[in-house]
């Protein structure tokens, strides 16, 4: 008998002991997902909320300016935590505040075309801008509906492409020729004759006369990003732009033309960061 309690005893003892091993592989188990749901949490809140320490962020952007439009890639690189050299190439478009836009039509077989023009205007005036610039964090966004606010400063080369805007035009004896401003030339004359004037002379005129004018740029301005996520780039800047060229830029012909052109602008631009592998 005393043998049976004995027998009893040692596998209750034995039982016990291994519900306890299960019961404590089970608590490890579930300690370890917790741990790593925690760790998830976490990463998602440091993308979400917090402040941006991302190494690397590239961004596609169009800019309104005061003179025209401008679109742009840049590519940043942390400095530290409050600054962010980054590279910039920009191509736009300069316009005189002084384009009077008229509506002209042609005589073709198919009828009468409408062909919009600009009068008085000489050339476009197309720069290519490349610049090295920074961005200083005035403010950081305290959680994911904040707001992150840089001033920037930057500056680099222009390359100023200027294509001869082409009008199609009424000469003598009823011809009607493509033509650009040229004041020694005796067809000149109809370029500024609105009654002589049929319309433009289309888009792809000039190209093969393009000049370059080499010049300066350099801007100040506000940057403000709102993206949700630290990894998203989501920015409205605002700030001024001024240009100088080698010589005067003759966008108009009847014009004071500038070798220095300065202008206000906004712009939007979205892109992503990420950290180097």
């Amino acid at each position: 008998m005393k043998k049976l309690y004995l027998i009893i005893l040692i596998s209750a003892i034995c039982g016990s002991v291994k519900a306890q091993s299960t019961s404590t592989g089970k608590s490890a188990t579930e300690s370890t997902k917790e741990q790593r749901k925690l760790k998830r949490i976490k990463v998602f809140k440091e993308q979400e909320e917090g402040e941006n320490v991302f190494q690397r962020d590239f961004s596609l952007g169009g800019r309104l300016n005061t003179d025209g439009w401008s679109g742009f890639v840049e590519l940043g690189y942390r400095k530290s935590r409050k600054v962010v050299n980054y590279f910039q190439f920009e191509f736009s478009e300069k316009k005189s505040n002084r384009e009077d836009k008229r509506q002209g039509y042609a005589f073709t077989n198919m009828g009468v075309t409408s062909r919009p023009y600009i009068y008085g205007k000489q050339n476009n005036f197309y720069p290519a801008k490349f610049g090295v610039g920074q961005r200083y964090l005035l403010g950081g966004k305290a959680n994911k509906n904040g707001v992150e606010v840089s001033a920037i400063y930057y500056g680099g080369v222009s390359i100023g492409l200027l294509k001869p805007y082409y009008l199609n035009v009424m000469l003598g004896n009823d011809q009607v020729a493509d033509i650009r401003y040229d004041p020694n030339n005796p067809d000149a004359k109809a370029f500024l004759d609105p009654n002589a004037i049929n319309g433009g002379g289309g888009f792809g005129k000039g190209w093969s006369e393009v000049s370059v004018i080499p010049g300066l740029h350099a801007k100040l301005g506000m940057r403000f990003d709102w993206a949700h996520f630290n990894e998203v780039v989501s920015a409205l800047e605002v700030g001024v732009n001024g240009e100088f060229y080698t010589k005067k830029v003759p966008i108009m012909v009847n014009d004071y033309n500038k070798q220095f052109l300065f202008n206000a602008y906004v712009s939007l631009q979205f892109g992503k960061r990420w950290n180097k592998r």
